[in-house]
């Protein structure tokens, strides 16, 4: 099969189509015929070693990123919830024995794939398993009661988009950060209240609510600095590591979407949230294999709202 791997870690360019074995599911395992995956900021990060290296420096070369995927399943195990023809979308946790999403054939377990929402395309559906089950791991670690205060920083973003739209399905006011060229944006994800992101952006939380937010969704990765914004004893969630201490007795809570790869009910619910127009799929711009290279460096370059994604079908 073809996949898009890395043989040495390094720069976008680092990235090559290479022929793999077809990989075949066992008990409990679907495979999938993957027509989207999507390109994250942790594919960058996987790719540049500084995710991966230590991980896999046991295993040999190429190495595959992606982190969610949509297709048809092609073959499956005993014991899954999947038929042979199922459209479905997954998570795939590329420093996992069963690899990454950026291959035509992926085995994944059948409680990290569900149906795709109706009347979603492949590249619409494969941007949603990732970020949102992360969005969902944070507002359950958060555990904010409906009514309460959630900021959310990188809300025009994917991860911050669907938090946005995921606390308020869960009753929550969302204050959001956005340029004045996402406002727009932000607010039709349904954002309460905007501040202008950026440096500061702690400061001018305070000043739209003065006694401080319940919790902060760090999907802009600015770590510390956010504390300010948080009331004594509220929460913040980082997605990557904090690397700092807290006061005032804020819990920092470490999210890592790996705790969430199996989690098939909340997976699913995201699926009729998307059906309902509860949250939706934006996709900024599609990528053939050979071009994944560009993907990474679109990315990279920051600016990109919705998710860009590599087709391997059509």
């Amino acid at each position: 099969m073809k996949a898009v791997g890395v043989r040495r870690f390094g720069g976008p360019e680092a990235l090559e189509v290479v022929e793999l074995d077809d990989p075949h599911p066992g008990p409990g395992e679907i495979r999938i015929r993957v027509h989207a995956t999507a390109v994250n900021p942790t594919d960058t990060l996987f790719r540049s070693g500084v995710t991966s290296a230590e991980a896999l420096r046991d295993r040999p070369p190429p190495y595959v990123p992606g982190m969610d995927v949509a297709g048809v399943v092609d073959e499956v195990g005993e014991g899954v919830r999947q038929s042979v023809g199922d459209d479905v979308m997954a998570i795939t946790l590329p420093r996992s024995r069963l690899g990454g999403g950026y291959a035509e054939h992926v085995v994944v377990p059948t409680d990290s794939a569900t149906a795709m929402p109706v009347g979603t395309t492949y590249a619409e559906a494969c941007t949603l398993p990732m970020n949102g089950m992360t969005a969902q791991l944070t507002l359950d670690r958060l555990a904010l009661a409906p009514g309460r205060t959630l900021a959310v920083t990188g809300a025009a973003g994917a991860y911050g988009g669907y938090v946005v739209q995921l606390a308020k399905a869960r009753g929550l006011r969302v204050v959001a950060d956005a340029s004045p060229e996402d406002e727009p944006l932000v607010r039709r994800l349904g954002a309460d209240v905007i501040v202008a992101r950026g440096d500061g952006v702690a400061l001018r939380i305070r000043q739209a609510l003065p006694d401080g937010v319940d919790a902060v969704a760090d999907g802009a990765v600015i770590g510390a600095p956010l504390l300010g914004a948080v009331r004594d004893g509220g929460a913040l969630a980082a997605v990557r590591s904090f690397g700092a201490e807290t006061e005032r007795g804020i819990v920092v809570h470490a999210i890592w979407v790996s705790e969430y790869a199996r989690e098939w009910e909340k997976l699913d619910e995201l699926r009729r949230l998307a059906e309902t127009g509860a949250v939706t799929l934006r996709v900024a711009q599609t990528y053939p294999p050979e071009r994944a290279a560009d993907a990474h460096r679109r990315l990279e370059a920051g600016g990109v709202r919705g998710r860009l994604v590599i087709m391997f079908g059509p």
